[in-house]
């Protein structure tokens, strides 16, 4: 029997706590993208449809696992799963030890009860209003580490990568 792999949530989230307005990223951080893609190489990856097909051309050396309730879709890249615990599965039965949810708000949400971890860029700006991340709750959430960046001649908000583990 394989073992579960440990499940990780990573995603840049507002002081308001949105990833979207709606359609994209909102921000233009290449520190946080430099991040993503060190935290993500070589990664099984589960996201949302929407988010699979806004990501496609990303997909270097991962494996998408696209998050569909449509039993007929079938990923360019990748493969097609309908819950969170049937990509825990494949996974598994792949000797994976590690995916990585990369959005959108109904995979996070989806994914929240099941995950270990968490990587969330706290990006210095407030949207107001879109699409929204989960709230991360202490208990069961435990910060582990955090790192603060200043905005600069590439970056133009400030960031703070958290590394949070479930208690």
């Amino acid at each position: 029997m394989s073992t579960r792999p440990r499940l990780t949530l990573i995603a840049a989230v507002s002081e308001d706590g949105f990833i979207s307005r709606g359609q994209g990223v909102p921000w233009d951080l290449p520190r946080d993208r430099l991040h993503f893609r060190a935290a993500t190489a070589g990664k099984w990856l589960l996201i949302g449809r929407r988010t699979y097909e806004e990501m496609l051309g990303w997909f270097r050396d991962h494996t998408p696992l696209v998050l569909t309730r449509d039993p007929a879709f079938v990923p360019p890249i990748g493969k097609a799963v309908s819950s969170v615990p049937q990509a825990l599965d494949l996974a598994a039965a792949a000797r994976v030890d590690e995916i990585y949810v990369c959005g959108g708000s109904a995979a996070y949400h989806l994914a929240l009860p099941h995950a270990d971890h968490l990587l969330v860029t706290h990006v210095s700006t407030r949207l107001g209003t879109g699409v929204a991340f989960p709230k991360i709750e202490t208990p069961p959430w435990r910060l582990v580490s955090s790192i603060e960046h200043p905005a600069d001649a590439e970056n133009a908000l400030s960031m703070r990568f958290a590394e949070y583990q479930r208690a």
